[in-house]
C-alpha cells in the first residue's frame, strides 16, 4: 500500500508540517492527530506522491519549506514589522528568512496558489505572490500576535481580519479630512500650551497623537454597537488632550488651571482638589442617530496604573441592574472599559497583572476592555531594557491569552484599522483585546525636563522627526484631498480659538484682580446628619430567619453546617442567642427587603474564612450550590456574593469603583486576614479615604477586616488601626470596631440607610473569637428595640456610677476578654467598662456625657491589646485629655512600642494579654507610661 495514498500535492506538504510539529509537541496537534502520527511515519523521498491526475509531481522538501515559511509570517511576522515611527529596525527572526528553508522565489512562484490558505490565496494568482501579500499584511506598521490564543476561532478571526485588510477600509474623502482636522485639534493644543506655559507640567502626548482619533473611532463603534456607557482610565500622558478633545472639557477652564485654580470655597466644605493632570470628567456623547451614551474619565493619582481595577468595578456596575432578587442581570453591552497604560508602568506595576486577571471571572468581567499602550520606548528616563525583561512593553498580556497589535504611531490609516479591529473583536467575543501604539515622546518626562541627559540619540532624531499630523497633511496634499494652504489655515484656525479661549481667562482674571477681595466664608463645624435605619420589627425578623432556612427539596447541606444553620431557627428566640453571621445574615436580608442591592466580595467570602456565613450552600451529594439570600420572598433587591481571587488591590480598587458608579448599593469587600488589607494601600491612601477631597467622589465601599490578637503571630493579629485613624480627617470614613452581634446588625443597616444621606467609607474591624462568643451574641430585642451605638456600656451589669473610681475606656475584643477574666471578678464595683464601637468621627459628646455620670472619678484607663505605636492610643489620646473631667488621669495599658504587631509565639501571647488585663483593674499601676493629669500635654 502507497503510504501517501489520499495525501498530494500541498496537502503532503502539510501532513509533512503537521508532523514535524507532532514530533516536536505532540500536544501541540489535535487527539485525532496525534492518534494518525502513532501509527504513521514518512516515508523515504522516492515514494514521494505524485499529484492529482494531469499535475506533475511536487517536491515535498519544497512544499514544507513554503508550508513553514507562510506559518511563520503568520505567527512572527511582527518581529520583522516597521512599527516604531523613528525608523529603528525591527528584531526580526532566523525563520522569516527564505534562505533557511531551502526554498527559492522560483519555487514559490512554481506552487499553486492555495498553498497559501486564507483569504489571501482567493486573491493572488500564484503563491509568490501571496507570500509578499502577507509579508505585507503581517510586517507592514501593523504587528500582529496570536499565537497565545487557545481558540481557533479567533484566531482564525484575526488571521482572516488581517489578511483581507477587513478594517482599512471606509476612510473616504471627508472621513480623511476629519482626521486632519481631529490631528490638528491634537497638536496645536499641546503647541498652545507649550508655548504660553512653558515649561508646567502638562505631560503631553506628542508623539502619540493618534490617541485621539483612536478614542473617536472605538467611542462611535461602540454607539453604533449599541452601548450604553464608556468609562476611561487613564494616567497623565495625554489626559489633558483627552479631557479637552474626548470630553469636551472647555478650553478655558483647562488654561485656568495652568493659572491658579481657586479652591477656596469648596476647601472650606472639605474639598482640596487636585492637579489637573489627575482630574477627571463625565461628558454626554451625542450622534446623530444614536441615543446619548456618557462617557466617564476616572480621575487617577500618580500611582499610574492603580485606575485600572477601579475603571473595571465603574464598568461592571454600569452593567448589572439589581433591581430584583438573586444576582443582578447582567448585560455585557451596557457599558465598554477603555484602559489608557504606559509602556513603562504596564509591565513594572503589579496592579496591571491582577486586573487582567480579573477579565474572565464570574464576578468581575466586564465583557472585554480595550487597552492602548501609550508607547513612548522610554520610562521618564530609563530605557525599555531597564525597566523590563521582555521584548515588548505589551508581553504581559500574552499569559491572559489577550490579542496584542503592535502599531506605528505614524500611520494613520493603520492606528484606525487597529482601533476598528479591537472593537469589532471585542463585540464578537467579548474578551480583552491590547494595542501597542508605538509613538515617542517629543519633550521630557514632563516638559521642565531635559530628555536629552539620557537619550541624546533618541531626541536628535525625535527634534528632526515630523510630527504625524504633518505626515497626513502630506500624504493628503498627495492624494488631492486638501491644498496646503487648507492644511495651514485649519492650523491658524485652531490656534485662534486657543488664543481666543486664553484672552477670555485673563480678561476674567483683570476684573477679580479689580474687585476687593472678598472675605473668607466662616469655617463651619462638622455636622453629621442624622442617620436612622428604618427599624425592623421582630415578627419580620422572626419571618426572615425562617425564610433563610429553606431550601430546595432533596438540597442536601453537610450535617454538621446543617445541625449549625438549623439551631438559628431556635436560637432567634434564646437569651443571647443571636451569634455574628447569623446578625449578618438578618441583616442582610433586612436590607434586601428594603429594596437596597448588596454585592459582596473576598477571599473566602462566600463560606466566611472563620467558617461563620456560609452565604452559599453546597449540596454534598450533587455538588449543587444553593444561596438563601436570592429565594427570600421578602427580597425587593439583588444579592452578589463572590469568592475573588488571592488579590487585594486589584479587587479592592474594583470594589471601590464598583461603590462609586452604584451609589444605591451596599458594596463590602472581606479580607481573609485584617492584614491582608496592607496589599491594597495604595488603593486605600489615594482613592478609598482621599478621593472625595480630592475629586468629589463618594463611595460608600464597606471594608470588613478581621482583627483580634489569638495568638496567631504577627501576620493574623492586627488589621493595623492605627492606619485608618492616621488617614480619618474632615468626615472622610467611618472607622468601627464592634464587639456585639446587634451592633454589627445595626451599623450594616446604617451603612445601608446613609447610602442616599451621607455616603462615605465604612471600616469594620471584625472579630475572629467573638464570632461565636456568648458574650458578643445578642437577643431579638438587641435588634429590635435598639440603634447603633457609638459609646457602648455594661447595661444592666454596669456597677453603680457614685461607687466607680476607675473608668477603663477600650475598644473591640479587648473588652470582652477583660469582661470574661477572673480579673474583672475582683474589682468589687470600683471599675466600669466602656467600649468605643466607633472610633472615626470620634464620638466626643457621647464619651462627655458618659463621663458625667461617675461623681468620684479618680481615673480613666486606655486599654487596647496592639502595641503603644499602634492600635487607637496615639488617635485618642489627645482627644480624651480634651473630655477629661478635672483631677481626673489618664493612663494607657497595653503592650508596649513594637516594629511587630504580635508576638510570634503564643505562649508569649498568653503570658502579655494576661499581664495587660491584671494592669488595667490593678491597684498599683504598672504601666510604662507615666499617669498624665487631665487638660496636661503629654511629654516623651
Amino acid at each position: 500500500m502507497n503510504e501517501w495514498n489520499g495525501f498530494y500535492g500541498p496537502n503532503a506538504g502539510y501532513l509533512i508540517e503537521l508532523y514535524e510539529r507532532y514530533c516536536a509537541d505532540p500536544n501541540s496537534v489535535d487527539e485525532a492527530t496525534r492518534a494518525f502520527f502513532a501509527q504513521w511515519a514518512p516515508p523515504s523521498d522516492s515514494a514521494a506522491p505524485a499529484g492529482e491526475a494531469g499535475q506533475p509531481p511536487l517536491d515535498v522538501t519544497r512544499i514544507v519549506g513554503a508550508a513553514r515559511l507562510i506559518r511563520y509570517i503568520r505567527e512572527l511576522g511582527h518581529l520583522a514589522a516597521r512599527i516604531d515611527p523613528l525608523g529603528s529596525d525591527p528584531p526580526g527572526d532566523p525563520g522569516l528568512e527564505l534562505a533557511t528553508h531551502g526554498v527559492t522565489q522560483a519555487d514559490l512562484a512554481a506552487l499553486p496558489a492555495h498553498i497559501v490558505r486564507g483569504p489571501i490565496a482567493t486573491q493572488v494568482r500564484n503563491a509568490a505572490e501571496g507570500v509578499e501579500r502577507l509579508r505585507q499584511a503581517y510586517s507592514g506598521s501593523i504587528g500582529y500576535e496570536t499565537d497565545q490564543i487557545q481558540d481557533y476561532l479567533e484566531r482564525a478571526w484575526i488571521r482572516e481580519a488581517a489578511e483581507d485588510r477587513r478594517f482599512f477600509g471606509g476612510l473616504d474623502a471627508d472621513r480623511q479630512r476629519e482626521l486632519l482636522d481631529r490631528l490638528t485639534e491634537v497638536e496645536c493644543f499641546e503647541r498652545f500650551l507649550h508655548k504660553t506655559f512653558p515649561g508646567q507640567k502638562r505631560f503631553s502626548i506628542e508623539g502619540c497623537d493618534m490617541l485621539i482619533p483612536m478614542i473617536d473611532a472605538i467611542i462611535r463603534n461602540a454607539a453604533v454597537n449599541g452601548t450604553k456607557e464608556v468609562v476611561i482610565g487613564m494616567a497623565h500622558r495625554g489626559r489633558l488632550n483627552v479631557l479637552a478633545h474626548i470630553l469636551g472639557k472647555p478650553y478655558s477652564m483647562i488654561l485656568t488651571e495652568f493659572h491658579s485654580p481657586d479652591y477656596t470655597k469648596d476647601t472650606y466644605e472639605g474639598w482640596t482638589g487636585d492637579v489637573k493632570y489627575h482630574l477627571g470628567a463625565r461628558k454626554a456623547y451625542r450622534e446623530s442617530g444614536i441615543a446619548e451614551m456618557p462617557i466617564t474619565l476616572a480621575p487617577n493619582p500618580s500611582h499610574l496604573e492603580f485606575i485600572n481595577p477601579v475603571v473595571e468595578g465603574r464598568a461592571r456596575a454600569a452593567q448589572e441592574h439589581r433591581n430584583r432578587p438573586g444576582f443582578p442581570e447582567e448585560d455585557e453591552k451596557e457599558s465598554l472599559a477603555i484602559l489608557i497604560h504606559g509602556d513603562a508602568a504596564f509591565p513594572g506595576q503589579g496592579i496591571v497583572a491582577e486586573t487582567l486577571n480579573l477579565s474572565r471571572l464570574k464576578g468581575y468581567h466586564t465583557g472585554g476592555t480595550i487597552h492602548i499602550i501609550i508607547n513612548n520606548q522610554i520610562g521618564f528616563t530609563t530605557d525599555s531594557n531597564d525597566s523590563r525583561s521582555t521584548l515588548y512593553a505589551s508581553d504581559l498580556a500574552r499569559g491572559l491569552e489577550i490579542p496584542v497589535v503592535h502599531v506605528n504611531a505614524d500611520d494613520v490609516e493603520a492606528c484606525i484599522a487597529a482601533a476598528r479591529m479591537a472593537s469589532a473583536y471585542r463585540e464578537k467575543f467579548q474578551k480583552d483585546f491590547l494595542i501597542d501604539l508605538v509613538g515617542y515622546r517629543r519633550w521630557g518626562h514632563n516638559e521642565g525636563d531635559e530628555p536629552e541627559f539620557t537619550q541624546p540619540k533618541m531626541y536628535e532624531r525625535i527634534r528632526n522627526h515630523p510630527t504625524v499630523r504633518e505626515i497626513w497633511a502630506r500624504e493628503l496634499e498627495r492624494r488631492g484631498i486638501i491644498t496646503r494652504e487648507e492644511a495651514q489655515a485649519r492650523v491658524d484656525a485652531v490656534m485662534n480659538r486657543l488664543q481666543q479661549a486664553f484672552e477670555k481667562v485673563r480678561e476674567r482674571q483683570r476684573l477679580a484682580a479689580s474687585l476687593p477681595p472678598a472675605p473668607p466664608p466662616p469655617v463651619q463645624p462638622l455636622r453629621r446628619p442624622p442617620i436612622f435605619a428604618r427599624p425592623v420589627s421582630a415578627k419580620t425578623l422572626i419571618e426572615l430567619n425562617e425564610a433563610l432556612l429553606d431550601r430546595p427539596e432533596g438540597f442536601t447541606v453537610h450535617p454538621k453546617l446543617e445541625r449549625t444553620l438549623q439551631r438559628r431557627r431556635q436560637a432567634i428566640f434564646e437569651e443571647s442567642g443571636i451569634d455574628w453571621g447569623h446578625a449578618e445574615a438578618l441583616a442582610f436580608a433586612s436590607i434586601l427587603a428594603d429594596g437596597t442591592p448588596i454585592r459582596l466580595t473576598g477571599q473566602d467570602s462566600e463560606r466566611g474564612t472563620f467558617s461563620h456565613r456560609h452565604a452559599v450552600l453546597h449540596d454534598v451529594v450533587t455538588g449543587e450550590r444553593f444561596i438563601p439570600l436570592h429565594h427570600i420572598p421578602q427580597a425587593r433587591a439583588s444579592f452578589a456574593v463572590y469568592n475573588s481571587p488571592l488579590s487585594e488591590a486589584s479587587v479592592l480598587g474594583f470594589e471601590y469603583g464598583y461603590s462609586c458608579h452604584a451609589p444605591d448599593t451596599l458594596v463590602l469587600w472581606e479580607a481573609q486576614f485584617g492584614d491582608f488589607a496592607n496589599g491594597a494601600q495604595v488603593i486605600i491612601d489615594q482613592f478609598i479615604v482621599s478621593g472625595h477631597a480630592k475629586w468629589g467622589q463618594n463611595p460608600s465601599l464597606v471594608m470588613l477586616l478581621p482583627h483580634g490578637y489569638e495568638g496567631q503571630g504577627p501576620e493574623h493579629s492586627s488589621a493595623r488601626l492605627e492606619r485608618f485613624l492616621q488617614l480619618a480627617a474632615n468626615d472622610n470614613i467611618r472607622v468601627a470596631n464592634c464587639t456585639t452581634a446587634a451592633q454589627y446588625f445595626h451599623l450594616l443597616r446604617y451603612q445601608a440607610a446613609s447610602l442616599y444621606a451621607d455616603p462615605k467609607p465604612l471600616i469594620i474591624l471584625t472579630p475572629k473569637s467573638l464570632l461565636r462568643h456568648p458574650r458578643s451574641s445578642s437577643s431579638l430585642r438587641d435588634l429590635t428595640d435598639h440603634r447603633f451605638q457609638p459609646v457602648l456600656g455594661l447595661g444592666a451589669e454596669a456597677p453603680a456610677p457614685e461607687g466607680v473610681t476607675r473608668l477603663i475606656l477600650c475598644s473591640g475584643k479587648v473588652a470582652i476578654d477583660l469582661l470574661s477574666s477572673a480579673e474583672w471578678e475582683k474589682t468589687a464595683g470600683r471599675v466600669d467598662v466602656l467600649r468605643l464601637e466607633l472610633l472615626y468621627p470620634f464620638p466626643a459628646e457621647e464619651l462627655r456625657m458618659a463621663m458625667q455620670r461617675y461623681p468620684n472619678l479618680q481615673e480613666v484607663v486606655w486599654l487596647q491589646e496592639e502595641p503603644q505605636n499602634m492600635g487607637a492610643w496615639s488617635f485618642v489620646w489627645p482627644r480624651l485629655q480634651q473630655l477629661l473631667p478635672e483631677g481626673v488621669t489618664l493612663r494607657y495599658v497595653g503592650r508596649a512600642e513594637s516594629a511587630s504587631p504580635a508576638e510570634g509565639l503564643h505562649s508569649i501571647h498568653v503570658r502579655e494579654q494576661a499581664r495587660i488585663l491584671r494592669e488595667a483593674v490593678a491597684d498599683l499601676p504598672e504601666s510604662p507610661v507615666p499617669a498624665l493629669q487631665g487638660r496636661e500635654t503629654m511629654t516623651r
